[in-house]
């Protein structure tokens, strides 16, 4: 793989580690007051650890917390978000598994810094 290459975002940044025809594996940095748009994907499950932080996670209606140690999974077409409720960057692995990783496999159904459609 190529060097890693910090791509930002309005609510943060992600570091490619890896990346396999069946797996991509992400660093994600959500900063204070910050969280991901509420959004799915069709061609891949997800499985997120946190290591700093804690997550506020919204999955499919329910919210639920993670902590730093903590993970959970979000299946194929699930609807979810991450959220940074806290003072100090969260930062999570996402450890992304099936047979498509583009950019473009993201469905947003809403998104705060203008995103949706």
């Amino acid at each position: 793989m190529s060097a890693r290459v910090t791509e930002e975002r309005p609510w943060g940044h992600f570091v490619v580690l890896d990346e396999q025809p069946n797996a991509k594996v992400k660093v994600i940095t959500i900063r204070p007051g910050g969280r991901l748009s509420y959004q799915s994907h069709e061609r891949r499950s997800e499985h997120w650890v946190v290591v700093q932080g804690t997550a506020e996670v919204l999955l499919d209606g329910e919210s639920r917390t993670v902590r730093a140690g903590e993970s959970i999974d979000v299946p194929t077409r699930s609807r979810h978000r991450c959220a940074n409720d806290g003072e100090v960057d969260l930062v999570f692995v996402e450890v992304q598994l099936g047979e498509y990783f583009g950019e473009d496999d993201i469905v947003r159904y809403e998104d705060d810094y203008g995103r949706v459609g």
